[in-house]
């Protein structure tokens, strides 16, 4: 059997029997078995839906067997997983590989896709001893990443700040800038490509990668199919664009649409009282644009995990629900 669903190649399951998926309309799809012999049959279904899930550092448990168990009890079938969770270092210096299979061992029993590992570090950090550090565990970081069954490795272009990743600092827009994350990834992206780990970037307003324009000439330039962006179109808007939500949704996804590895769920709305940059709160209590959104998600050809941060336990549920109305509540369809 082979199988092929919106833009993704086949992919060969047995022999004598091709699925076909086309989509109708954004929540229909035919789907035609055309058997070895010549017969064929039509049905209409649901349409695979990308999986909701949620990063891990937000369900504080004791174990990473009562964080896969929190998972599911919200219904979620994805996460991006931090590490920290299973009570290891974010970038752990050494590979368990008992630990690596108990953990993969718990999601999997419990349905849940494990669609990204947290590998977080400021790949500009002017700390140049700590950099050098992340830098050296990386392959152990992927050593993790593969044991879990994961190809994708989230990643922090960085900032110029001495303290906050999450910081913007002036110096992000020198060349020098562009110049140390180029010669950062240079470093990484040969071990990701070896191992078939694909690093998804996610740019950021206080970061050196923070507008999409950026996104789309960095992958361009290096020119990898292991580079990918992390979409979280929140991260994008300064409170001057809010007005302009949707021109600014579809330049991001006109310049970097085809380059998607993973998408984050949460929300935008203006600067607190006294401040001078958004806020992003969790999915739900913003001003995002969320039907138009999941909408071009769907239109790039995106079907992965839809992955809800930036946000309390306590949010997890509104959050969650907010979030399935404009997927549809479409539920993957199983042959």
């Amino acid at each position: 059997m082979t199988y092929r669903v919106a833009n993704r190649a086949p992919k060969r399951v047995a022999s004598g029997i091709y699925l076909l998926v086309c989509y109708e309309s954004e929540r229909r799809f035919t789907a035609t078995i055309a058997a070895l012999g010549g017969e064929t049959a039509q049905w209409e279904g649901i349409m695979i839906s990308m999986r909701l899930g949620i990063m891990t550092k937000h369900l504080h448990r004791a174990n990473i067997e009562s964080v896969a168990e929190a998972v599911a009890g919200y219904g979620l079938t994805a996460v991006q997983l931090n590490l920290d969770s299973a009570d290891l270092e974010e970038i752990p210096e050494t590979f368990d590989a008992a630990t690596c299979r108990r953990i993969r061992t718990v999601f999997d029993r419990r349905g849940i896709t494990i669609a990204a590992v947290s590998g977080t570090f400021n790949m500009i950090d002017p700390d140049q001893g700590r950099l050098r550090e992340h830098i050296n565990r990386f392959p152990t970081l992927l050593d993790w990443c593969t044991g879990l069954g994961c190809d994708v490795v989230t990643a922090c272009t960085g900032t110029r700040h001495p303290s906050n990743m999450w910081r913007h600092h002036p110096d992000n827009t020198n060349p020098d800038a562009w110049k140390d994350l180029r010669n950062a990834l240079s470093q990484l992206l040969p071990i990701a490509e070896s191992r078939g780990v694909t690093i998804a970037f996610e740019p950021e307003v206080v970061n050196v990668i923070d507008t999409a324009e950026k996104a789309q000439r960095l992958i361009e330039e290096i020119g990898s199919s292991r580079l990918r962006v992390v979409l979280d179109p929140a991260n994008y808007f300064h409170p001057d664009m809010l007005p302009r939500m949707e021109e600014v949704l579809e330049d991001i996804f006109q310049r970097v649409g085809n380059y998607i590895a993973l998408a984050h769920a949460k929300d935008v709305r203006g600067p607190d009282c006294g401040d001078d940059e958004c806020v992003r709160p969790a999915a739900g209590t913003g001003v995002l644009n969320y039907a138009l959104y999941v909408k071009l998600l769907r239109q790039s050809g995106y079907d992965g995990a839809l992955v809800m941060h930036s946000l309390t336990e306590e949010e997890v549920p509104a959050s969650a629900a907010y979030v399935r109305e404009f997927l549809g509540g479409a539920a993957p369809y199983h042959l």
